[in-house]
């Protein structure tokens, strides 16, 4: 069984997650059959460990895929096989913040998948990052810019539309600098190659998000 949670609103996700564990899993059982990955952090061994692995003491255990547009092409094609097996113990939810309609995995799996569709997000840009940024809402944030990278949005823009958007501001502050200077490393770790410009890009985002707090 397949769900594809579509969305970015995570609560809502939670409280069907909630009303999934509830149907198939025991409040005894949870901890045994129930796990969350991030496409980005596993292969596809880990995956299929996962989703192979029996239940223990449940008819069914649940495998949580945060992220899932982000799945390389080999775990791709092992969850096409995956969801067309019938009775599998495992329930398999593929979670993503919006669908890329340019994306054949997404509208592939989605033949076999229960989807099940959240409040959307709004349109991603810089502005929209900047001010996720500013509230310390670090989970919206990387969203934000997973998505702008998604739709191909340019690493220099981005670093360059953050700079804009705190222009008005006292850039003689002492945070001020430190965006600035975190801004500045960050392009210089994309230019010289040193980091990968998206993981340059999540690293820059997670330091502004930090930046204030005690």
């Amino acid at each position: 069984m397949v769900y594809l949670f579509v969305g970015g609103d995570p609560l809502s996700k939670d409280i069907k997650l909630a009303k999934i564990k509830e149907e198939f899993l025991t409040p005894d059982t949870q901890d045994f059959n129930l796990d969350v990955i991030y496409a980005k952090e596993t292969d596809l061994r880990n995956l299929q460990e996962k989703v192979l692995t029996l239940p223990v003491k449940a008819k069914k255990r649940i495998i949580v895929v945060k992220d899932a547009h982000c799945l390389k092409d080999d775990m791709r094609e092992f969850i096409f096989k995956f969801a067309g097996q019938k009775n599998s113990s495992t329930i398999l939810i593929l979670d993503i913040a919006q669908i890329n309609r340019r994306d054949e995995f997404v509208n592939r799996i989605s033949r076999y998948a229960e989807v099940s569709r959240f409040r959307d997000t709004l349109k991603a840009d810089t502005f929209s990052l900047s001010r996720q940024i500013e509230a310390r809402r670090l989970d919206y944030a990387l969203r934000t810019l997973n998505q702008l990278l998604e739709d191909g949005e340019k690493p220099e823009r981005i670093i360059g539309g953050l700079r804009y958007a705190w222009a008005k501001g006292n850039v003689y502050s002492a945070e001020a600098k430190k965006k600035l200077k975190a801004l500045l490393n960050c392009d210089i770790d994309i230019k010289t190659g040193r980091l990968r410009p998206d993981f340059a890009l999540e690293k820059l985002v997670i330091k502004l998000c930090s930046l204030g707090r005690s």
